[in-house]
């Protein structure tokens, strides 16, 4: 999901920007803007692949186990029993 949320933040930071300059009418920064929220746009699905590919190549990394098998202890490394308390 990296790739993803790199593209929705440029999108959103296009977005802000596009805010900013009709609010304070800045007429120099009107492309930027815009050309930030289409890269956005057309990072999304870009970003999706990627991420799907990644994803893929790690399950692939590693595979599934079968059945777990029960840790056991070695038989020197078991702790010692607690004594009952004495009888009153």
């Amino acid at each position: 999901m990296r790739h993803t949320k790199l593209a929705l933040l440029a999108f959103g930071c296009g977005l802000l920007l596009g805010l900013v300059v009709i609010a304070a009418e800045i007429k120099s920064l009107e492309r930027v803007a815009s050309a930030l929220m289409a890269l956005g746009i057309a990072g999304i699905p870009v970003g999706m692949v990627a991420d799907w590919r990644r994803a893929i190549k790690a399950s692939a990394a590693h595979p599934k186990r079968g059945t777990k098998s029960v840790a056991r202890r070695p038989s020197h490394a078991r702790r010692p029993r607690k004594s009952a308390l004495p009888k009153r």
